[in-house]
């Protein structure tokens, strides 16, 4: 069997099989091609031990690198102010953290927000201080319109009048491929995994539809939050379980629990949910639903029929099997927490937005779930307190046009004067005291280059960071900032990503020209770039990427990254030569002869000049003879004679260590 295909069975690259395996009894080679079938049977059988071990591993480096980190901060005293109220991204600035891990900080400490909410100064604090920063307070004064907590608490409160029920609002979790989509492809008979690029969900997207009860025959809606899976979209996930009653996730039984199956664990637990767990792909050869219940167990998701409170459906989405076994687990689950499943339509309409974009021909739209009261055509749409726009048409998950949304609907809201932030609070009974939107404040917020807590850096290392400055276009505000936090985490001690400009829509010519007066490259996510501006970026020499797929983009910027690293310098020792007789001495250059008392001697190679066992200087060897021929290199044992470029002078009885340099490209290794 091929190294490479017994590295696709084990779904792991081929050079990190080869170097893990002596480890573990199998040592094939360094730089083997092919695997005895019998060895490579034994592998497989050991893979998933040799797995657990490695995953435990690198869980303790982690903790390792984080502990060490806290203790140098303590040990520096590192202190910072922290105001009253701070957004997630501020927090993240302050504390010189990339955005995501900070979210998995606070969501293990059960608070989950998304980036432009705000946080507490007590919460702020706790998690500070676990990191190990000393904290002190930071009073400011404030004279905005009322913040995001305030908004989130009012639409808090709403949900809790009236006591009429509403359809379950359910979210799909899990990681990437795990097949979220095509469950609820299944579920409503569409294909929508087509319609995403590569197979895999790059926004949110909400759906509607219709249960039928099998014992009396009752329908009922369900609404269903898809939640991308892909490792860049943490923001995404935790916005889409914000808005949710019950949580499905998605686990494929030949995969098991992976990073993202965890972060989406935590999502849950931090945001309360009842979660119904539906373990995928049972069809697959290589299935095992044993291992992935045991995976399950380790992070407190103990299946039912093993004792636990979890409700665990094996399920294949692909072959339709137990789908309805699922969807009345689903609302079993619903029943049992229908107290909390209730609404007020007779109210003006509350509700959130969780996705949001500007469409080239109808402006900026928003996909709004509804969460309380009904909205109508031509209400205000009131978010966080200012007045965005009315509601010029509403279309429903099918792009048909409705005049009315009552609780749980997902609707696409036509009317925005500017496009919103997704989390944004739309409350149309605040209208009376809303002021209008400031149409150029917001415009610059969303297009302009980011902001950043200035911070005082040592201006030797500023002078060896080298930054990579890129224009960053995207289709949906959710993707434009799950794409510029997944650039923040592309950096280490040598090279980093600098945003310098950001926004909606198409490539424009304001883009390209900030691109050329900034030197930066622009990268389009699901958008194209204008006529005009593509002519200008031919004449200014401004590189455009653009593409469908995230993860694509990031990995072309990564391997820019790595281009801009300075190569390492890898030694490789040859041999030792002895000095016996000097034959000329020149300046700069000497002839000399003696013997090769160890390894070789190459023509061109560098030579350190060894005096009484101490190091002297540095040369190198540009001719090497013996018997008066030319020769490419000297053996262990030969005599010869070698001319010597340097400018130390030779004398008997040195040591000359030969030696070459060669220069090894690097590979981006995150810090």
């Amino acid at each position: 069997m091929n190294v490479s295909e017994l590295a696709r069975k084990l779904r792991v690259h081929p050079k990190k099989l080869l170097e893990i395996l002596p480890e573990f009894g199998f040592d094939i080679g360094a730089r083997a091609v092919k695997v005895d079938d019998r060895v490579a049977e034994q592998i497989t059988k050991a893979w998933r031990r040799i797995k657990f071990v490695l995953e435990q591993r690198e869980t303790q480096e982690r903790e390792k690198q984080k502990q060490l980190e806290k203790e140098q901060r303590q040990q520096s005293g590192a202190e910072i102010a922290v105001p009253s109220l701070i957004t997630v991204r501020e927090f993240a600035d302050l504390l010189q953290m990339p955005i995501n891990k900070l979210m998995l900080e606070l969501m293990k400490n059960g608070i989950l927000a998304a980036q432009n909410e705000k946080i507490d100064r007590v919460s702020a604090t706790i998690i500070a201080e676990e990191l190990g920063f000393n904290v002190r307070a930071e009073e400011k004064s404030t004279n905005n319109v009322a913040d995001d907590s305030v908004h989130t608490s009012d639409l808090e409160m709403a949900l809790k009048e009236g006591g009429t029920p509403r359809p379950p609002v359910v979210v799909v979790m899990g990681h990437v491929d795990h097949g979220k989509t095509k469950l609820l492809d299944a579920i409503r008979n569409t294909d929508v995994v087509a319609g995403e690029a590569g197979g895999i969900t790059q926004h949110i997207g909400a759906y509607q539809v219709i249960w039928t009860n099998p014992k009396t025959k009752e329908l009922t809606p369900l609404t269903f939050i898809d939640t991308p899976g892909h490792e860049a979209f943490t923001v995404m996930r935790s916005r889409g379980a914000k808005v949710a009653d019950i949580a499905i996730l998605v686990v494929a039984a030949d995969d098991g629990v992976k990073p993202q199956t965890i972060e989406a664990i935590n999502i849950i637990k931090a945001a309360k949910l009842p979660v119904v767990v539906a373990i995928n792909k049972i069809d697959r050869e290589g299935a095992d639903l044993k291992r992935t219940r045991n995976d399950l167990s380790l992070h407190g998701l103990v299946a039912d029929d093993w004792g636990g409170e979890t409700p665990v459906v094996e399920i294949s989405a692909k072959h339709n099997t137990n789908i309805d076994k699922l969807l009345d687990t689903v609302m079993l689950v619903a029943d049992m927490n229908a107290t909390a499943i209730c609404a007020e339509p007779n109210r003006a309409a509350a509700g959130t937005v969780i996705d949001a974009r500007v469409d080239k021909g109808q402006g900026p739209v928003a996909t709004v779930l509804v969460q309380t009261g009904t909205l109508k055509v031509n209400d205000p749409l009131v978010i966080n307190g200012e007045i965005y726009g009315k509601v010029r048409a509403m279309k429903n998950y099918r792009g048909e046009n409705i005049l009315t949304a009552t609780p749980s609907t997902p609707i696409r809201i036509l009317g925005f004067k500017v496009a919103p932030q997704m989390g944004d609070v739309l409350d149309v009974g605040k209208s009376a005291g809303a002021s209008e939107v400031d149409l150029r404040a917001k415009r610059t917020a969303q297009s302009g280059a980011e902001q950043r807590t200035p911070v005082v850096v040592d201006e030797d290392d500023e002078n060896k960071h080298q930054w990579y400055n890129v224009v960053v276009k995207a289709d949906v505000l959710g993707s434009l900032e799950a794409f510029i936090a997944s650039l923040e985490k592309l950096k280490n001690d040598e090279v980093g990503v600098k945003v310098v400009g950001k926004g909606l829509g198409n490539i424009t010519a304001d883009d390209v020209e900030l691109a050329k007066t900034t030197g930066a490259t622009i990268y389009g996510f699901n958008v194209n770039a204008s006529t005009l501006a593509l002519q200008m970026m031919d004449v200014a020499g401004v590189k455009f990427e653009k593409d469908k797929i995230i993860y694509n983009l990031l990995n072309l910027i990564k391997k820019q990254l790595e281009t801009m690293l300075n190569p390492e310098l890898v030694t490789t020792e040859l041999g030792n030569f002895k000095v016996v007789q000097i034959f000329r001495t020149e300046k700069n250059l000497m002839i000399v002869g003696g013997r090769v008392e160890m390894g070789k001697l190459v023509r061109d190679c560098f030579a350190r000049v060894k005096r009484a066992g101490e190091i002297v200087g540095k040369g190198k060897l540009i001719k090497l003879q013996s018997a008066k021929q030319d020769m490419s290199e000297l053996p262990a044992g030969n005599e010869g004679g070698v001319q010597f470029e340097g400018k130390l002078e030779l004398e008997v009885g040195d040591i000359l260590e030969g030696y070459i340099e060669t220069k090894k490209e690097k590979k981006l290794v995150l810090s």
